[in-house]
Parts: structure tokens; sequence; C-alpha cells
């Protein structure tokens, strides 16, 4: 009985490994948030003092960020969230090298570097590879023996942690991280993102991310925008990932020549970035203020989604270690600015939010996730059956331009087994 039940047993040992790797994933992803804050508030005022500065320092610096990946972590690339979801397939392996605790510590480091040079990135992708890694590691020291549930439990908690939404922690589990869902995984999956909530909640307070988006919309004014908020999100939204399946992976001779070239590619991709943000003056790091401003109230000049979209592709496509969460929505939010003349009448903020799911959930691929999150990062309760339609027009719209979810196709580029 002591054996089986006691406090040196498999299962105290599962749940100890479990409590404590959330608690340390919570804290890290704590600690992750306020290190990207300051990276892209020094950036914006290295640009405050000299505008021309970015145009030498972030094409050069995305040439530097590439060449430490590549020669010290180049399981640390772009998003994270492919990588876990190769971990989930072969624990034991990925554990030596896509969930690392060296790829988790580059990634850290990396990422930070990324928003310092202007990037337009976003911290939440690698919120969930770093938060994978910690949770793995846990499991080792406790002396449990790793499976797929673990790598979902961790991921799905660092979301939670990332943005603050714990119910977005789960969705994205059972949407994007797991496969097959697997009922054993709930129970795991659950405490782990309740305790990195909970860890977040307790130290940085119960924010909302975008602030509180208190309105709704009559249902006749809903019928009207949930369609084409949806419909021209996704076909947005599946272009974007579209090319940046494409310029990740297609063999067409000219892409293979280019990736083969890797600072050449950088250059490239840095240059464009300096340039589109030195044009706009919006485009750098999350986007996160112009984005909250936009749900404020405030109009965005025309050209700032496709920009904002354009900026966020060159980065991915650099192979720089980032994400597309946040950059998404606020692509999404200048989407949504733009479809606000077309329905005057209905109140603005609701109009942008639905603008965002459809163009969010184009990118990902994952309706219920995009919904919970707008829902959570912005208090907008209220909208949450608009929301709902945009998300599943926009998922069926994204499917016609790109066939491919855009993490399982980026994640083909993975290998738990490196040669």
């Amino acid at each position: 009985m002591a054996r089986r039940h006691g406090p040196t047993s498999l299962l105290w040992r599962r749940r100890q490994a479990t409590l404590m790797g959330a608690i340390a994933l919570g804290l890290v992803a704590l600690v992750f948030a306020n290190a990207g804050d300051w990276a892209s508030r020094m950036f914006l005022r290295m640009v405050a003092a000299y505008w021309w500065s970015p145009l030498i320092v972030t094409p050069f610096g995305f040439v530097v960020l590439t060449l430490l990946t590549r020669r010290f972590a180049p399981d640390a690339r772009g998003s994270g969230i492919p990588q876990v979801m190769v971990a989930r397939r072969a624990p034991g392996a990925a554990i030596r090298s896509l969930v690392s605790l060296r790829t988790a510590t580059a990634k850290f480091g990396l990422t930070v570097g990324a928003l310092l040079i202007g990037a337009s990135t976003g911290r939440e992708g690698p919120t969930v590879q770093i938060s994978a890694a910690i949770m793995a590691r846990a499991y080792k020291l406790f002396r449990v023996p790793l499976g797929p549930a673990v790598m979902v439990a961790g991921g799905a908690a660092g979301v939670a942690a990332a943005f603050n939404t714990p119910l977005a922690g789960v969705t994205i589990a059972i949407e994007e991280l797991a496969a097959a869902y697997e009922q054993r995984m709930t129970l795991l999956v659950m405490v782990a993102v309740l305790v990195s909530g909970m860890v977040s909640l307790g130290i940085a307070g119960d924010y909302t991310y975008f602030g509180v988006v208190a309105v709704g919309l009559p249902f006749r004014q809903a019928l009207a925008i949930a369609p084409v908020a949806g419909l021209l999100g996704g076909l947005a939204g599946g272009l974007f990932s579209k090319a940046l399946l494409g310029g990740t992976l297609s063999q067409a001779r000219p892409l293979v020549w280019l990736r083969s070239r890797p600072v050449l590619l950088a250059l490239l991709c840095g240059s464009t970035v300096a340039v589109i943000g030195c044009a706009t003056g919006m485009t750098w790091g999350t986007s996160y203020e112009p984005a909250r401003m936009i749900i404020e109230g405030h109009h965005s000049p025309l050209w700032f989604g496709p920009a904002k979209a354009v900026a966020t592709l060159a980065t991915s496509l650099s192979g720089a270690p980032g994400g597309v969460f946040a950059p998404s929505l606020a692509v999404g939010a200048g989407l949504g600015d733009l479809l606000k003349p077309l329905f005057p009448l209905a109140p603005g903020g609701a109009v942008v939010l639905l603008g965002m799911a459809g163009y969010f959930t184009g990118v990902v691929r994952a309706p219920l996730t995009s919904v919970v999150i707008l829902s959570e990062i912005t208090g907008s309760h209220a909208l949450l059956l608009p929301l709902l339609a945009t998300a599943l027009i926009s998922d069926a719209a994204a499917g016609v331009v790109c066939r491919e979810r855009l993490y399982h196709g980026l994640s083909k580029g993975f290998s738990a087994h490196p040669a």
C-alpha cells in the first residue's frame, strides 16, 4: 500500500511534478513577459531618439539572431508550437532536443533579442515551447515517465500564463497540441493550467490583455457583420498561412536557393521589417499598443493591417525565434478598423473584435481557441456567439485558400530525433 499510494509512489511523484512544473513555468512566463515588454520599450526609445537606427540595427540584428539560432539552438527557431506538437509524438527523445532546457533557454533569450531589434513577433508561441520544456524537466527530476500528456499540459499551461487565459489553455490543448485529445490527459491539463494561471493571477493581478470591451451586438447587426468579418478575415489569414508555409517548405528552386543562404535571407527579411517599420512607425514588435488603441476607438491608417502582416511574414520567414499570436491579433484589429465604416451603426469595438476573430482564426485555424482567447483577453463575453460565428466562417474560408493548418505544416520542419 505504501509503495502504491504513499508519498514516494509514482502517483504522488506525478502529482508533485505537475504542481512544481506548473508553478515554475508560471513564474518563468511572467519573467518572460516582463523581459519582452522591456525589450520593446528599449527599442522604441532608440527609435524615438534616432529614427533611422532600425535601418542598420534591425537587418544586422536579424543576421546575428539567425546565426546564433542555427549554431546553438536550431530547434528554437520559429514559433514553438510546432515543436511541442512533434515533441508530443516522441517525448523521450524530445527532452534532449525540441524541449530541452538548452533549447528553452535559447528560446527565451533569442525571442527577447528579436523584440529588442524590432522584429514583428510575439512571445506566446515561444512560451508554449518553454513551458513544455519546464514541465518535462520537472517530470524527469521526480523520476516520472514522460508521456504525450506532459507536453500537452506544459504547452497549455504556457498559453494560460502568457495571456492570463485559463480556458484558452484548455482549448489549445484540444485543438492544436493534441492530435487526439485523450481522456486521461484531462486532469493533467486542468491541473497544470489551473496552477500556472493562479501563479500569473497572484503576481500580475486579474488583468485583461487588451482591456475590457463591455459591448454587445444586436442580432441583426451580428448577422450582417459576422459573415463579412469571417469571410475577409479567413481569406486574409489563409493567404498569410499559405505564404508562410510556402516560403518555409516549398521546394521551388528560387526558394530552396534562398533558404540555403540563411544570412542573405535574414538580411532581406530584416531589411523588409526595418523599411516597413520606419515608414509606418506602427509595426514594431507585437504592436500591442496600436491594437489596443484601435479596440478603444482610435482610427488606424488604412495600411496598418497589411503592413503589419508583411512585417510579420518577413520575421517568420527569417527563422528568428518568435510567434505570430500577438502580431496576428494586431493585424486583425487593423482589418476590423477597415470594416467599421461599412457598419456605422454598430459599436466600433465589437466590429474590431470580430475582425480580429476572423483574421486570427484564418491564420491558426483553431476557431474555439480563437474565440476563447479573444473573449478572455478583452472580457467581451457578450460577444461570444458573434465571435464564434465569425470564427467558424473564417475557418471554412481559410481552408479554401490554404488546406493545411499552419502549425501542422510547420511541424514538418522539425524532428525529435535530429540527424
